[in-house]
C-alpha cells in the first residue's frame, strides 16, 4: 500500500502543480481554432484550477485527421507489436514516476479523497496499461479446419480510428481501461475526456509523447459533450466509439452512428445494482465494510455502486447495526485529508441533482446521515424504502444506500433482477449452492460472491440490458472491441488440379 503523507503535504504538492490546459492534437499541445476556453473547478472549494481549451467541431476535424493519417502510414498500426509493448511500458514507467503528482491532480479536479486516488485510482490505471502493453505480443491469431487443399487464416487487424469519449467519475482509471487495448491493439485515438475531469488526461497525454509514442496516435480534444462528443461521434472518418457514461447520453451515442457512417459503438453505461444478504451469512462485521465500501466509495459517483441493499428479514436488525457502525468510520471533508473517505461531489449541478433525492428520502425511513455537510459535500445516507420507490429505481449517482427487506431468496433474487439495468450485483450467503445459484439467476455483466467488486483488469467488465452493450472493457475481450477479424483464405490446389476442389 502507498505510504500516504500528511494534508500539509499534500496541499504543497497542489501549490506546485501545473495545469497543462490545451488539446493535444498530432503531438503538440494547441488552443482551441476558435481561441475559447472554459474554466475546470475544484469540487471541494469552487475554485477555478484553470482555463481550458474549449474544442468543437473543427478541433475534432484537425484531431481526426491526424489519428487517420498515423493510422494509414502505420506509424503505430504497423509497428512490430514488441515495439508498441515497449512504448506502453515506457508510459507505464513514467506514470509511476509522477504517480504522486497525478494522484494530486486527480483530487484536485474530481474531488476525489487523496485516499482514493493514492491507494485505488492511480495505482490500478498503471497496472492496467502494463496488463494490455504485455498483452500485445501474446494473443496468436488462428487457422481453421480447412481441407488439405487450403489453409484458413483468421487474423486480428485494428479497427483504424477510435473514439474514446470518458466520464468523469474515474478520469484516469477510466482512460487506462480504453487507451490500453486500444492502442496495444494498433488504432489511433481521438479521446474527450469529460468537461468536468481533463487536467490527468492532458498529463497523460504529455507523458505518452515522452515514452515515444508517436504523433498522432492519442489526441486529446477537450469540451464539451455538444461541441466535441457529437461531433466525434458523428464523423464519418472514425470508425468506433467506445462510451462510458449515462443511458440517455449512450443513446445519442446509437444514434450519432445511425446517422452518419454505422460506426461500431461499444457503450457502458449506468447502473442500479443490487447487493444481496441473505440469512445464512457469515462474519457481518466484513459483510457491513463490503456493504459501506460499495455503497460510499468515490461518494457513490460509481456505475457498478451497489446502491440496493436487499436483506432477508431474519437477519435485517443485525446487519443494519454493523453497516451503521461501518458508515460512522467513513468521515467527510476536504479530499486531501488521507483520513476522509467522502469528498464533494464533482460538480455543483450534480450534487443538486443528488441533493434532490435527500428531499425525496424525508418521506421514508432514514437510518443513517439524509443532511448536507456544506455546499458540495453529503453524508452517506441510509434510507429503508419501498422497492419501487424513487430512490429504489432510479441511478442517483451519489452517496445514497436504500435498504429493502425481502423474506426468502427467491423474492431477492426477483427483486434485484426488477430493474432496467443489468450492470453488477452481489450475494452474500455461506450455503455455497444457494450463493451460486443466485449469482447464475442474477442478470448482471458482474456478480461477486460474498464481496462487492468488479474483477480485475483479467476479467471482462461491462453489463446487460440497459447497462450498455458491443463489448466489454478490460481482460483479453476488452482487445477484440478494437480488432476486426479478416479470413485469409488460401487454395494450395495447383491450376491443374483446380477442378477437384
Amino acid at each position: 500500500m502507498t505510504d500516504l503523507l500528511s494534508t500539509e503535504d499534500y496541499r504543497a504538492i497542489a501549490a506546485g502543480l501545473s495545469f497543462p490546459t490545451q488539446a493535444f492534437i498530432d503531438g503538440a499541445f494547441r488552443p482551441a481554432l476558435s481561441g475559447r476556453i472554459f474554466a475546470t473547478t475544484n469540487p471541494a472549494t469552487g475554485e477555478a484550477l484553470a482555463e481550458i481549451a474549449a474544442c468543437d467541431a473543427q478541433d475534432v476535424d484537425l484531431a481526426v485527421a491526424a489519428a487517420r493519417a498515423a493510422f494509414e502510414d502505420g506509424r503505430w498500426s504497423r509497428l512490430h507489436p514488441g515495439e508498441r509493448k515497449e512504448t506502453l511500458l515506457r508510459l507505464a514507467a513514467l506514470m509511476e514516476e509522477n504517480a504522486r503528482e497525478l494522484a494530486v491532480l486527480e483530487s484536485l479536479d474530481a474531488g476525489k479523497t487523496i485516499f482514493d486516488c493514492e491507494t485505488v485510482d492511480v495505482p490500478e490505471t498503471i497496472h492496467v496499461i502494463k496488463w494490455h502493453a504485455e498483452l500485445i505480443d501474446k494473443i496468436y491469431d488462428q487457422v481453421s479446419p480447412a481441407s488439405d487443399n487450403h489453409i484458413a487464416m483468421v487474423v486480428r487487424e485494428p479497427v483504424g480510428v477510435v473514439g474514446l469519449v470518458l466520464p468523469w467519475n474515474f478520469p484516469l482509471l477510466m482512460l487506462a481501461w480504453k487507451i490500453g487495448p486500444a492502442l496495444a491493439a494498433g488504432c489511433s485515438v481521438v479521446m474527450k475526456p469529460a468537461g468536468e475531469t481533463t487536467l490527468t488526461a492532458l498529463r497523460v497525454a504529455e507523458l505518452a509523447a515522452e515514452a515515444g509514442l508517436p504523433a498522432g496516435v492519442l489526441n486529446i480534444v477537450t469540451g464539451s459533450g455538444r461541441e466535441v462528443g457529437e461531433p466525434l461521434g458523428r464523423h464519418a472518418d472514425v470508425d468506433m466509439v467506445s462510451f462510458t457514461g449515462s443511458t440517455a447520453t449512450g443513446r445519442r451515442f446509437l444514434n450519432y452512428s445511425a446517422d452518419s457512417n454505422l460506426k461500431e459503438v461499444v457503450l457502458e453505461l449506468g447502473g442500479k445494482n443490487p447487493c444481496i444478504v441473505l440469512d445464512d451469512a457469515e462474519d457481518l462485521d466484513a459483510v457491513a465494510a463490503h456493504v459501506v465500501n460499495g455503497a460510499f466509495w468515490n461518494m457513490g459517483q460509481n456505475c457498478s455502486a451497489a446502491s440496493r441493499l436487499i436483506v432477508q428479514r431474519g437477519i435485517r436488525d443485525r446487519l443494519l447495526e454493523k453497516v451503521r457502525a461501518e458508515a460512522a468510520g467513513w468521515l467527510v471533508g476536504d479530499p486531501l485529508d488521507p483520513a476522509n473517505r467522502v469528498g464533494p461531489l464533482v460538480s455543483k449541478a450534480h450534487f443538486d441533482k443528488v441533493s434532490s433525492y435527500l428531499d425525496a428520502a424525508k418521506s421514508e425511513t432514514v437510518l443513517v446521515g439524509g443532511k448536507v455537510v456544506a455546499e458540495g459535500f453529503i453524508e452517506p445516507t441510509i434510507v429503508e424504502t419501498a422497492r419501487d420507490s424513487r430512490l429504489a429505481v432510479e441511478e442517483i449517482f451519489g452517496p445514497i444506500l436504500t435498504v429493502i427487506v425481502v423474506d426468502s431468496f427467491e423474492e431477492a433474487i426477483r427483486v434485484a433482477n426488477d430493474t432496467d439495468y443489468g450492470l453488477a450485483a452481489s450475494i452474500f450467503s455461506a450455503n455455497g449452492k444457494r450463493a451460486l445459484r443466485g449469482a447464475r439467476a442474477l442478470r448482471a455483466g458482474t456478480v461477486t460472491v460474498n464481496s462487492f467488486g468488479e474483477g480485475d483488469v483479467t476479467t471482462p467488465f461491462g453489463g446487460y440490458k440497459q447497462s450498455g452493450f458491443g463489448g466489454r472493457d478490460n481482460s483479453v475481450h476488452a482487445h477484440d472491441q478494437y480488432t476486426q477479424l479478416k479470413t485469409i483464405w488460401i487454395d494450395l490446389n495447383d491450376s491443374a488440379d483446380a477442378s477437384l476442389d
